[in-house]
């Protein structure tokens, strides 16, 4: 029985491009030359194993996906024996999967094939350690903005729901959608989510107009409101609340805080945000941190201080229902240290899942066996060790 996920990795779009002469012309030349002598001087059958240096979860449905595609079009096949079940972990240098086929026709695949592993493997497991940190708050997708392109997208929204879908199986709430229709049915929605950008606010020139003007085209529709744009946090928060009432009161009303890293939100200093965590989670900020941690708790843009202070504004003014929703720079020792500060966090919007080192994504594939004889680089024998479990070698 297939999953979701999987169900859209068998029609996914980007990722199926077949065309041979855009293979050709993507491919590293000296494979394209490798084919050319492999074909002169006779045939083998190969078998490669494809791993990451890093701990990653395995995230590789896509790239499988495109390959039997192309297989298809071209007309040859190739056995694939995978080690790793969609979104569990797998550890560093450890073989993900073992490819075995005639070398000729594989061998002009790797360079492309490499492209859609290792990212979506290292996204996947930041998306799972996100979702984990915070097990109680469902989070949004954000990632389609940051990425290179349409392939990239697609690549990194899967990546998000395998390790979302990871950390549920252990009950969190993980991602519930994401900020674009083209990936939605990743998330089993089949629109993306979001409701207005900073542009919007700009555009109706005060926060209170751009919520009107929301309510006035999607009046049946629950109502977040970016509350940043001109440094009014909590008072335009409250304005917005007061003016509608109804929505604050049945929980259908969502201020967005996304202050940038620039300035403190509304009312808020250095020492004034130790006052509020002191109030709420006394202790805290007496515990040992790292710079980047204090800045989370403390510092400019969305801190634990921030969220903590939006949550006594909206209560105090009558508010309760209202939620809150973040978003910026919200990676995995951001989430934890949220968690840590018990900050009062509804939604988690973010792209942060994306792999903040790139080195790091780098799948790699090397041939362990040619013609059923096992060899494979000096240093590398260890990639033998399933691939023999498995086969009875």
């Amino acid at each position: 029985m297939t999953s979701p996920i999987q169900e859209l990795v068998q029609a996914s779009g980007p990722l199926q491009s077949l065309q041979e002469k855009e293979i050709y012309d993507r491919t590293d030349a000296y494979f394209v030359r490798t084919r050319e002598i492999v074909k002169h001087f006779g045939d083998v059958r190969v078998t490669y194993a494809v791993f990451i240096r890093r701990p990653v979860l395995a995230a590789y449905g896509l790239a499988l996906s495109w390959l039997r595609n192309v297989a298809k079009a071209q007309g040859f096949s190739f056995d694939c024996q995978e080690n790793y079940a969609e979104g569990e972990w797998v550890g560093a240098g450890e073989a993900l999967f073992y490819l075995t086929g005639q070398f000729s026709e594989l061998v002009m695949l790797e360079t492309l094939l490499l492209q859609k592993v290792g990212s979506a493997c290292v996204a996947a497991y930041n998306a799972y350690q996100m979702a984990i940190a915070l097990p109680e708050v469902p989070f949004l997708a954000m990632e389609a903005r940051h990425c290179a392109g349409a392939e990239m997208q697609e690549l990194m929204a899967y990546a998000a729901a395998v390790g979302s879908r990871s950390a549920q199986k252990e009950g969190a709430k993980g991602f519930i959608g994401n900020a674009n229709h083209g990936t939605a049915g990743f998330f089993g929605r089949e629109k993306g989510l979001g409701t207005m950008p900073h542009a919007l606010i700009g555009y109706a020139g005060s926060t209170l107009r751009a919520a009107e003007m929301y309510v006035k085209v999607y009046p049946d529709e629950p109502l977040v409101v970016l509350v940043d744009y001109f440094g009014r946090e909590i008072s335009d928060a409250i304005e917005v609340c007061r003016h509608f009432p109804e929505y604050a009161a049945r929980g259908d009303l969502s201020v967005r805080i996304d202050t940038h890293g620039g300035r403190f939100m509304e009312g808020l200093t250095m020492a004034s945000s130790y006052e509020v965590l002191e109030r709420h989670n006394p202790g805290i900020i007496r515990h040992y941190c790292s710079d980047k941690e204090r800045q989370y708790l403390v510092g400019m843009g969305v801190s634990a201080a921030a969220i903590w202070r939006m949550r006594e504004a909206l209560d105090e003014a009558g508010f309760p229902k209202v939620k809150i929703i973040v978003s910026s720079g919200f990676s995995i020792t951001k989430c934890i240290t949220m968690k840590q500060a018990k900050a009062p966090i509804d939604v988690v919007g973010t792209g942060s899942f994306l792999p903040k080192s790139w080195s790091e994504t780098y799948a790699t594939a090397d041939i362990i066996a040619y013609n059923d004889k096992l060899r494979v680089k000096v240093g590398r024998e260890f990639l033998h060790h399933k691939f023999c479990q498995k086969q009875d070698i």
